[in-house]
């Protein structure tokens, strides 16, 4: 059993909603009864600020580095022989990204597994993750559509890969791969309804300025 605690450890710091804890700490109330509802640092920057926010990108984004470092660490010290390591890491990323999407203390309702995503691939493949960021900031700033840069920059990271593995023939391991598709498949479902706004010409542009005391003007 103990071979299996990463993936439990991974699926419970996913689900820790630094959006809702954020926002309450900060004195603004509770995050889902503003903006969009989402507990999203997108939610939290357009609604308190992204001095607020940057707590809950850092807080999602380490999160889930923290649960691919601690698999790493435990396939170690437990002597894990049931999966290869990068399946194990790839897994454990998986599950903390699925732990933020589908948080048990939300009743499975929670945000939308972006910078969990980032934070994961962080630790596994940072060139290849950052890469992936660079694309998300050259769509996010000009459109100032975050839903948009973040489906894209998800989906540039499996693309990264697929072009050093076959057309550079890097030795990149296709666990890697499967866990980029897997991501960004993640992240465009839970992205839907922002998809069908972006197609309409009805998806709200980021801006801080505009809901920024929102939550005062509530609590």
């Amino acid at each position: 059993m103990t071979d299996y605690l990463p993936f439990l450890i991974a699926y419970l710091l996913g689900g820790i909603p630094f959006g809702i804890i954020v926002t309450r700490l900060a004195g603004k109330g509770d995050i889902r009864s503003y903006g969009s509802g989402n507990i999203g640092a997108t939610n939290v920057a357009r609604v308190c600020g992204f001095k607020t926010a940057l707590w809950v990108y850092a807080g999602d984004i380490s999160k889930a580095a923290a649960s691919v470092l601690l698999a790493k660490f435990l396939y170690r010290e437990l002597s894990i022989t049931l999966f290869a390591p990068d399946l194990y890491y790839v897994i454990t990323a998986g599950i903390c990204v699925l732990g933020s999407i589908f948080p048990l203390f939300l009743k499975f309702k929670g945000g939308k597994g972006v910078n969990a995503s980032l934070g994961s691939v962080l630790t596994l493949m940072p060139l290849e993750a950052l890469g992936a960021f660079l694309i998300f900031l050259l769509i996010a700033i000009p459109t100032r559509l975050i839903s948009l840069a973040s489906i894209i920059g998800t989906t540039s990271f499996s693309l990264f890969l697929l072009i050093e593995k076959f057309y550079f023939n890097k030795p990149i391991e296709t666990v890697y791969i499967v866990l980029g598709l897997l991501l960004a498949f993640f992240v465009i479902v839970s992205h839907r309804k922002n998809i069908v706004r972006i197609i309409n010409g009805t998806e709200s542009k980021f801006s801080t300025s505009s809901k920024k005391n929102e939550v005062e003007n509530h609590v």
